[in-house]
């Protein structure tokens, strides 16, 4: 069973695009985790004032959790 041209370059470009959007989708998780990091960080420094010093970290850390969703796809249709 043999492919033709055109759908070889169709499957190629879906596949393409496909790993586009998982490689996005890692980058925003790996931000969310250097965010995580910090909030660590600043809690750890911070110490029982960690409440108000933090509070931007500990917002933008939410935020991106919300967002930030790694999600990827199971298989191509062939």
């Amino acid at each position: 069973m043999a492919i033709d041209e055109s759908r070889k370059a169709e499957l190629l470009a879906k596949k393409k695009s496909q790993d586009e959007h998982i490689r996005e989708s890692w980058v925003r998780a790996m931000e969310a985790r250097i965010v995580q990091q910090n909030l660590q960080k600043c809690y750890r420094i911070e110490g029982v004032n960690h409440l108000e010093k933090c509070k931007h970290l500990a917002d933008r850390y939410t935020e991106m959790l919300r967002e930030n969703r790694i999600q990827g796809y199971r298989h191509i249709d062939v």
